[in-house]
Formats: C-alpha cells, sequence, structure tokens
C-alpha cells in the first residue's frame, strides 16, 4: 500500500437466517444505517401506522352504528327489567285484589287502598332503582367502548414501536460491524505506510544535514 493511500470505508451488515436485516454504507460524506423489512413485516407495520391515524381523529366519537349497538342492549335490559318488576308486582295486586274482595266482598275499603298503596310504592322504587341501574349500564358501555379503543391504540403503539426499537437494534449492530471494519483497515493502512514515513523521514534527515554542513562551510 502507498504511502498515500487512505484506509478503506467498511460497510456493515447484519443478517439472520442468511436475511440482511440491516446496513450500514457511506455515499460521499454521508452515512446511512438502512433497516430492512421483509415483505410481512412491512405490510403489519404500514398496516399499523394507517390503522392508528385514521383511528386517533375519532378515538372519542361514538359512531352511529356504535351508539345503535348501545341502545340496543340498554332496551333489551330495560325490557327485561320491566318484565321482571311486572312478573313480581302484578301478582301480588291481583292476589290482594281477591283477598279483599273475598274477606268485605268489596275493594271499595280501605284495607285495599293501602295494600294497593303499598305495593305500588315498592314497586316504584323497583322501576327507580331500574331507571339508575340503566344509566350506570350506559356509562359502563360506553367506558368498555372507549376502554377497548385505548387498548388497540396501545397495541398498535406498541408493535410500531416494537419494530423502531428492533430497527434500531439492528442498525446499531450494523453501525458496529462498520466501525469494527473499519478500525481494522485503519490498522492495515497504519502497519503498511510505516515503512513510507521511516524512508520520508531519512531524507529529510539528509537533506537538513546537508544544508547545515553547507552553513558551516561557508563561515
Amino acid at each position: 500500500m502507498g504511502k498515500n493511500s487512505k484506509p478503506s470505508y467498511s460497510t456493515g451488515t447484519v443478517q439472520i437466517n442468511g436475511q440482511t436485516k440491516a446496513t450500514t454504507s457511506k455515499n460521499g460524506n454521508n452515512v446511512t444505517t438502512n433497516y430492512i423489512m421483509s415483505d410481512n413485516e412491512k405490510k403489519a407495520y404500514d398496516y399499523a401506522q394507517q390503522s392508528f391515524a385514521d383511528s386517533l381523529p375519532k378515538l372519542n366519537v361514538l359512531d352511529l352504528d356504535t351508539r345503535k349497538g348501545i341502545n340496543s342492549q340498554l332496551e333489551a335490559y330495560a325490557q327485561q327489567g320491566t318484565q321482571a318488576i311486572n312478573d313480581i308486582y302484578t301478582p301480588m295486586i291481583e292476589d290482594t285484589k281477591n283477598d279483599i274482595a273475598r274477606r268485605f266482598g268489596n275493594l271499595d275499603n280501605s284495607s285495599f287502598l293501602n295494600s294497593l298503596n303499598s305495593i305500588e310504592a315498592n314497586r316504584a322504587d323497583a322501576v327507580s332503582a331500574l331507571g339508575q341501574d340503566l344509566v350506570l349500564m350506559k356509562n359502563d358501555l360506553i367506558n368498555d367502548e372507549l376502554s377497548r379503543r385505548y387498548n388497540y391504540m396501545s397495541f398498535l403503539g406498541d408493535y410500531v414501536n416494537g419494530v423502531n426499537a428492533n430497527a434500531l437494534s439492528f442498525g446499531n449492530m450494523s453501525q458496529a460491524n462498520s466501525t469494527s471494519g473499519t478500525n481494522y483497515n485503519r490498522g492495515v493502512t497504519s502497519t503498511s505506510s510505516g515503512t513510507d514515513w521511516i524512508g520520508t523521514g531519512s531524507s529529510l534527515l539528509a537533506s537538513i544535514g546537508s544544508q547545515l554542513l553547507s552553513y558551516y562551510l561557508s563561515k
């Protein structure tokens, strides 16, 4: 290797099972590290990014279909609750009517009214409790829907971040391989060019010696 030679830059490569995953190369003054995705990995990565971008603007917005689904569940629960209340209190009212009619011959008396008022008060409490349950259920359904969306967004974000972390890790390994190769080339160049420096130094000393000898002889 000549005395003017420079150490060559070494590229870096990382392979897994024969597949190149990352490369580091130099083009002019620019050193570039590239992470190489498989077709399936790129497809999944692009899908995750696109899904995240599409979902973010409407993350907290309940669309028409979602609201319909929630309302359908609330209506079904309300119908079941109403039926359960009627199944309990309607027979109680009928039994009270029959009992009062059998004992007093008519329903126009205070005993029937008192019993009826008590039953109706209990039924009103049950209806009120059902209404409160529906409010809580609606909140739970909305929170469940939002939680499902947040979990999905978190999954997408974690996936993208995981791919980025892998890319960074492979990129660092590729850069390390490039640095090792370049350092090796630099060491070879330094060893080879050492002989040239000795020759250059000897010539320089001989020239300086000749100049000093001429100077003293001229005195």
